[in-house]
C-alpha cells in the first residue's frame, strides 16, 4: 500500500503554516500553466481586430498576468514571496473554441517552486480578457486553468498526464 502524502501547509495540530524552505538549496524552477476564455466567434474577431472599447485586450491581459505573478504571495496566504526571473505569457486565438488560450511560463532561481505564480498569472490574464470585453459578451467562460509542467526542486519533473519522475 502506498504511503499517504502529507499536506505541507498543515502543522501536526492541523493549523495552517508557511513551509520553512530555509534549508533547501536554491535551484532553477520552472512552471507552465494554461487556461482559456471561451467566447463567440464575433467577440473573438473584435478582440483580434483590436476594436474593443477598453483598448488592447491582449496587451492588457499580458501585463495583468505578469503583475499578478509578482503579487501571488499577497493573494495566496501561505505562498513565499519570490524574485521571479521570468514570466512569459502567450495568448493564442483558437477559432475551434472559439476563444483564446492563455499559457504562462514562470521561472525562478530559488528554494521553492513557481506553480502558484504561473497559475495566478493565467487566472488573472483570463479575468482581464473577460473584463475588457464583457460589455460585448457577458456569457464568456473561463475554463481549464491547470498546471501543465513543473521542473526543479525535490519533487522532480511533473508533466500533466504523467506522474512526477
Amino acid at each position: 500500500m502506498a504511503r499517504a502524502q502529507k499536506l505541507t501547509h498543515l502543522a501536526k495540530g492541523g493549523e495552517a503554516r508557511m513551509v520553512d524552505v530555509g534549508a533547501k538549496p536554491a535551484s532553477e524552477r520552472v512552471a507552465v500553466a494554461e487556461g482559456r476564455v471561451v467566447m463567440t466567434a464575433k467577440t473573438l474577431d473584435l478582440v483580434l481586430a483590436g476594436d474593443a472599447k477598453k483598448g488592447d485586450v491582449l496587451g492588457a491581459a499580458r501585463i495583468a498576468g505578469i503583475m499578478a505573478a509578482k503579487k501571488t504571495h499577497e493573494l495566496i496566504p501561505l505562498c513565499h514571496p519570490l524574485a521571479l526571473t521570468q514570466v512569459a505569457i502567450d495568448i493564442d486565438a483558437d477559432r475551434q473554441l472559439p476563444g483564446l488560450n492563455v499559457r504562462v511560463t514562470a521561472r525562478v532561481n530559488g528554494q521553492t517552486g513557481v506553480e502558484m505564480e504561473a497559475l495566478t498569472a493565467v487566472a488573472v490574464a483570463c479575468l482581464t480578457i473577460y473584463d475588457m470585453v464583457k460589455a460585448v459578451e457577458r456569457g464568456m467562460r473561463i475554463e481549464g486553468i491547470r498546471l501543465i509542467e513543473k521542473r526543479g526542486g525535490k519533487s522532480g519533473h511533473f508533466r500533466a498526464g504523467r506522474k512526477a519522475s
